[in-house]
């Protein structure tokens, strides 16, 4: 399958291995999934007594990754969620949190968004809003300045080693992996940062164009939107299956 025209395929080959799909396309056909997603995302808990959703509080928060209870031999334990003086994370209970992530201070993830291995939030100098069904992959790092926060809309795309500082990515846009995206820039609705990719200081990348290169070049109409829906949609599913299969082997 081509994704992409040919003078574009050197930038958009990376970003497409983010879907990973199998060949079913992780469709899920297991109902029980699809029906219980939302009970089997991680609950934020009290460090005692039964799990339950809600902020985290003022200490180190405990998510339970053992929702169907099956017993102490499934994955249990502490996860980095930290109060930063007055700014509490603020985590949707749909919401999936890998152990190995860490989130500090004024960070607001939404519904069915996913945070994933080696991913730091750090909300210290301002606030850091995830919208819905977003996914921050494996090793990215997300701050703030005291004047620009850091947002990312609803089905978004955030791949693997990804720096996002004070900048928005709206709305069902995608930033490939090992890509940046610095102060005040704004990537519009179904755009594409493909991988490798370095978004100077206030830069507005215009919907469904794909900016590519360090600096950036913005080929406009040149993004593939429909690609950044099915990889939020296998994101979605990959988060599902984490929260109710994840288990600690040690």
């Amino acid at each position: 399958m081509t994704f992409a025209p040919a003078d574009d395929a050197q930038y958009l080959d990376p970003v497409e291995s983010l879907l990973d799909l199998n060949p079913k396309g992780r469709a899920d056909s297991d109902s029980r999934r699809e029906h219980r997603a939302r009970d089997g995302a991680f609950r934020l808990a009290r460090s005692s007594g039964s799990p339950r959703p809600g902020s985290v509080g003022l200490g180190t928060g405990q998510l339970d990754v053992d929702p169907a209870g099956h017993g102490a031999q499934r994955y249990r334990r502490f996860v980095p969620i930290y109060a930063l003086g007055e700014a509490t994370p603020t985590i949707d209970p749909s919401a999936y949190v890998h152990p190995d992530a860490v989130i500090i201070g004024d960070v607001r993830i939404g519904p069915e968004s996913s945070i994933w291995p080696g991913a730091v939030l750090r909300g210290d100098d301002g606030y850091i809003e995830i919208g819905s069904g977003t996914s921050i992959q494996d090793n990215s790092v997300l701050h703030t300045t005291p004047a620009d926060p850091t947002v990312v809309g609803d089905d978004c795309v955030i791949g693997h080693i990804v720096h996002l500082e004070g900048c928005v990515i709206q709305n069902g846009s995608m930033v490939g992996n090992a890509a940046m995206v610095l102060h005040r820039s704004v990537i519009g609705p179904g755009a594409i940062v493909a991988a490798n990719s370095v978004v100077l200081y206030d830069v507005n990348v215009p919907a469904g164009a794909l900016a590519a290169g360090s600096p950036a070049v913005i080929k406009e109409g040149r993004a593939r939107p429909e690609l950044v829906a099915l990889a939020a949609e296998s994101y979605r599913q990959r988060a599902v299956r984490f929260s109710r299969e994840l288990r600690r082997l040690d």
